[in-house]
């Protein structure tokens, strides 16, 4: 054996040590196979020991479908054979000797090594050891013997130096550069061949099944030695200049995808490596072996690094890579996740949500990232819109249709990749779902600033990973958005009470204060309680990566058009009049309009790629689907009886607007809102298949409700995506109504007119058209003259630094001076038509006052004027300092006391009381306190006033109150149903010409924006409709019968496991 003396230590010893260390962790609390050299004297020859062998205790022998088949009873065949074989008799000590031979390739026999040419090793040391212990011969082989064999076959060096010339033939005939997982690789595959083989010789079913468990030992011991030179493949010799221990599991793993082949595959099969039909079968024994105490994580740990970070996911060609090297990627997760167990570890591994990772970096560093991260996005993926959309204004449609095509098509497979792959994880286990939970809540909480309106895009995550996502989401939302809202009620309204996944406390609510959805969510809070199911999670989360993902990106987008349209302003500025061609600025000038064409080019190639994601048509129709399903669920929510949309919601809505939807946040109802914005200009064709009827229904809903919403802005953009055309028509309304205001100032000066137009204003119905259109243009002059004099404060105080300003840019400063001159033209036009609405508003409140106090009035006018009120005398009226404000008609002093002064024409109101209270996003005590101080300041009103101003604080704050929702009627007729709003009808009454029945409260809505039947077009008023009383007796008489049945409403918990599906 050795010349060492005993105190010496060789290579030898050392690879004992290390040995004896790896099989302790083998073998823990197990007898196992037959114990290392000098340890025990094993069974050799034929004779078998009479007691049961122990096997490891870690291992779990999984029986084949082969092994089924046979212990199965066999059908009767349809003929009986006409002879009927005996079965083969095994003689299982030879058959055990010629398995084991093949399987590892070693014997104990130098004849038989010589015979096979060294094929099969001869251990030699093992065998003058065996002889030593026992002579018996011959030495036959038995699975007594497999892990000193398989230990003895491992620890041959190739490389190794022998005075032995009878061993020195088998070091030549090794495999120089076959590395141990290749050689355990090639015998688990012989293995495999002798069990194929075995099972279908014949043989009786007690032997076979003998045989098979044999087999199933060694396949164990392979198996456990693979797993362990994967953690740590330096333990035995292996050839120099070889990738060793993960990467050769990373490699067959990549090989899955077809596509991806040409990179990792060669034209030589190998007996010694795993193909793509061996994988997912090794995969399943590696889990089976290593899954106890969660062993797997260190033996597959990093494979599932290597594989999930790997180059290919960070290269600049992305999806458009002419090999598509991620698509390997893909394939490899897809194989490890089909086995529950390593799903299950691979979101335990700590890079699944990678501690102090930060919004930019978490798509690199987490494990999911790089895979998600891909995508066509121009700003992380430059070279795709480079390659597919260069030389932009040369492309004709049709080629760009081409390119969308193409990237379309890979970002389909990606997206649903990545679904099956998260949907694989969330059903392999609890712990696995909540983690795939945790992991999307992690990128919404990190992503929070990514909503503002000034972020720097290299602080948050990317667009590519955020739309992904969103598509993943989309995906798993489906199940719950059936058609008929069957599953509706399965999400949890108090959802941010009974979870902390997302946190919304520093989000403005739609209609509650930060103390009150603070104050109803601990009310509300569970105690012991079951979380919220699985649908719940997944449709808020939905929602939330939207609003901090998927709309910041169409805003983006947007943003592009107007990044154009500066360029091309700036191009018509550099060109004017061709003047400077011929003299010495031409160089110069021609070398600018050159560098802004690339620009502009850059821009479009960018436009373009974000268009190839944000209209590809299966994501737009998925996008209006949950938008189309959310705005339905937030109706149900405002809607008394909790029943929409079936029936649909009785318009308007009742003035006690539900807590439970005051505190939701009001990102919900804006998200909505751009989200149908955006769809029907860029993509209106996809609501002809659907949610054509739920958007209006939406619009109709909250502009006959308004009080539901308190933001001003908010109910104007609802009111944008109702009333669309072309833009000469938008400012032509204001031109025509800026003349009707100064005609009713002049007649309000006389005071027969403003008899008459009292007697007018006393018709409710018509009156409130007008205030409506009042309120909504005073809603949009403020904001945008508002806006556009703190954009002239900024300029004119950059200007006011001389010598900064002077340091600038000549280009940068022209560019400057021009945005200011177009700012003062428009701020002119709208602080006087502002003005002149303000002016109206303060008249006619102090004349008439109920028209005001309608419930589709009040709320809107409360929010306008304590919007304005905080923009005149709170934080910002700083910013609204600009030289020269006659100049462009600004008069703060004014526009602030006519405010002030409508406030304290409605100021005994009750209605207007309770809808300064209920303005949770510009009211507060401290405001309206601080107009009260200017207001005594600078002596804009009398004492008096000052009086009813304290006196009306006082009022607001005892005002606030929460008011009980409407019972549920349950199932209604369809005959009582509004066929347009599919609400129970109120007040029915029949239209002339159609002859359809509908709610009173409908129609006049209807008739606010369009003075036709909406069944057949033809000219209607709304004094020609005809009251159905005997339908109204009807329906009157069902309601009072459901409400004494039904006193109460509820529904029961949800399972939490329920997936969705």
């Amino acid at each position: 054996m050795s010349d060492a003396t005993p105190n010496e230590h060789t290579p030898q010893d050392d690879a004992e040590r290390i040995r004896l260390k790896r099989l302790a962790k083998l073998q823990t609390s197990a007898s196992g196979f037959a114990a290392p050299s000098g340890s025990s004297t094993p069974s050799i020859g034929t004779s078998r020991p009479s007691s049961p062998k122990p096997s490891l205790p870690k291992v779990i022998s999984k029986p084949s479908p082969a092994t089924k088949k046979i212990l199965e009873p066999t059908p009767t065949p349809l003929e009986p054979p006409i002879r009927k074989k005996a079965p083969l008799h095994l003689d299982l000590d030879i058959w055990e000797d010629e398995m084991i031979t093949g399987v590892l390739k070693v014997t104990l026999d130098k004849s038989v090594a010589e015979r096979s040419s060294y094929d099969i090793v001869w251990l030699k040391p093992l065998a003058d050891e065996i002889k030593s212990e026992a002579a018996v011969q011959p030495l036959r082989l038995n699975i007594d013997l497999i892990d000193r064999l398989l230990i003895a076959r491992l620890e041959i060096d190739p490389q190794a130096m022998t005075d032995d010339l009878d061993f020195l033939p088998v070091l030549a005939s090794l495999p120089p550069q076959q590395t141990i997982f290749e050689y355990l690789v090639g015998a688990w595959k012989r293995l495999n061949v002798f069990r194929t083989s075995l099972i279908k010789k014949g043989y009786t079913p007690a032997e076979t099944q003998t045989a098979l468990t044999r087999l199933d030992k060694l396949r164990d011991l392979v198996i456990s030695y693979s797993g362990l030179t994967l953690q740590e493949p330096e333990m035995f010799p292996q050839p120099s200049g070889r990738l060793l221990g993960p990467p050769e599991l990373v490699a067959p793993l990549l090989s899955l995808s077809t596509l991806s082949t040409p990179l990792y595959s060669s034209n030589t099969a190998s007996t010694n490596t795993l193909s793509p039909t061996d994988v997912e079968l090794f995969l399943q024994d590696l889990a089976h072996r290593f899954e106890p105490d969660n062993e797997i994580d260190e033996v597959l740990g990093d494979v599932v690094r290597q594989l999930l970070f790997h180059e290919s996911l960070f290269r600049p060609e992305g999806l458009g890579g002419a090999v598509a090297t991620w698509r390997g990627v893909v394939g490899g997760l897809e194989a490890l996740v089909s086995v529950k167990s390593i799903a299950v570890m691979i979101t335990r591994m700590p890079e699944w949500i990678p501690a102090n990772a930060t919004a930019a970096n978490f798509e690199k560093l987490s494990l999911m990232g790089p895979l998600c991260r891909l995508g066509v996005f121009a700003r992380e993926w430059p070279a795709i819109a480079q390659s597919y959309f260069s030389e932009p204004e040369k492309r004709s449609p049709q080629d760009l249709e081409s390119s969308y095509a193409s990237l379309r098509g890979t970002l389909k497979s990606l997206q649903s990749t990545l679904f099956q792959i998260f949907n694989t994880l969330v059903r392999a286990a609890p712990n696995s779902r909540e983690a795939v939970l945790q992991y999307f809540s992690k990128i919404v909480s990190l992503n929070v600033k990514r909503a503002g309106l000034q972020v720097d895009p290299d602080t948050v995550a990317s667009d590519s990973f955020m739309v992904n996502i969103q598509s993943v989401l989309y995906r798993f939302a489906e199940p719950f958005m059936d058609a008929n809202y069957t599953k509706i009620d399965r999400i949890d309204p108090l959802y941010f009470a009974h979870s902390d996944r997302i946190d919304v406390t520093e989000e403005t609510r739609i209609k509650a204060t930060a103390q009150e959805a603070s104050q109803w969510a601990e009310e509300n809070r569970l105690s012991g309680g079951p979380a919220p199911n699985f649908i719940s999670d997944i449709f808020y989360l939905a929602v939330a990566t939207s609003h901090y993902g998927y709309q910041k990106t169409i805003s983006s987008y947007s943003e592009l058009d107007k990044h154009l349209e500066d360029i091309e302003r700036h191009l018509s500025f550099l060109n004017g009049d061709g003047s400077w061609m011929g003299t010495p600025l031409q160089a110069r000038i021609q070398a600018s309009i050159n560098n802004i064409n690339n620009e502009k080019a850059k821009v479009q190639s960018a436009q373009y790629a974000y268009e190839a994601q944000l209209k590809d048509p299966e994501l737009v129709f998925r996008s209006i689907g949950f938008t189309v399903f959310l705005s339905v669920w937030l109706i149900r929510q405002a809607d008394p009886k909790k029943t929409h949309p079936n029936p649909l919601a009785e318009l308007p809505l009742s003035k006690d607007v539900p807590m439970s939807f005051r505190v939701l946040p009001e990102y919900i109802v804006e998200d909505i809102v751009d989200y149908f914005h955006f769809a029907t200009r860029h993509a209106p064709d996809k609501f002809e298949l659907a949610g054509k009827t739920e958007l209006l229904t939406f619009i109709l809903t909250f502009l006959s409700s308004t009080w539901y919403i308190k933001n001003p802005f908010l109910k104007s953009k609802i009111n944008d995506v109702e009333q669309t055309g072309a833009s000469s028509q938008f400012y032509d309304k204001f031109n025509a109504r800026r003349n009707i205001s100064y005609v009713l100032k002049v007649v309000w000066n006389n005071p027969t007119h403003r008899e008459a137009l009292n007697r007018e204003a006393e018709n409710v119905d018509k009156f409130i058209r007008f205030i409506n259109l009042m309120i909504n243009d005073v809603t949009y002059l403020m904001d945008e003259s508002l806006s556009e004099l703190t954009q002239i404060h900024d300029i004119q105080t950059e200007m006011d630094n001389k010598e900064e300003w002077n340091s600038k840019p000549l280009e940068y400063r022209r560019e400057r001076e021009g945005t200011l001159r177009q700012l003062e033209r428009h701020a002119s036009s709208y602080t006087t038509l502002g003005r002149s609405t303000v002016e109206l508003l303060k008249l006619f409140t102090a004349e008439t006052k109920k028209p005001f106090m309608m419930p589709e009035i009040v709320d809107k006018l409360a929010a306008m004027l304590d919007y304005n009120l905080e923009a005149l005398v709170g934080p910002r009226m700083q910013n609204l300092k600009v030289r020269q404000p006659e100049k462009l008609r600004f008069d703060p002093k004014a526009l602030l006391s006519d405010v002030l002064q409508i406030f304290l024409n409605l100021s005994d109101q009750p209605e207007f009381m309770k809808a300064i209270a209920g303005d949770g996003r510009s009211y507060s005590k401290g405001l309206f306190e601080q107009a009260e101080r200017i207001m005594f300041r600078r002596s804009l009103k009398s004492g008096t006033d000052l009086e009813k101003w304290r006196l009306l604080i006082t009022k607001v704050e005892e005002a606030k109150e929460t008011l009980e929702a409407e019972e549920d009627l349950g199932d209604i007729p369809d005959e009582f149903l509004d066929p347009l709003m599919f609400s129970i009808m109120r007040d029915p009454v029949i239209l002339p010409t159609s002859r359809t029945t509908i709610d009173r409260s409908t129609i006049k809505s209807h008739l606010l924006s369009d003075t036709t039947d909406p069944f057949n077009r033809m000219p209607l008023a709304i004094e020609d409709v005809v009251s159905n009383t005997e339908l109204k007796s009807q329906i009157d008489a069902f309601l009072i019968e459901r409400k004494q049945r039904n006193k109460a409403s509820g529904s029961g918990p949800e399972d939490s496991m329920n997936v969705a599906h």
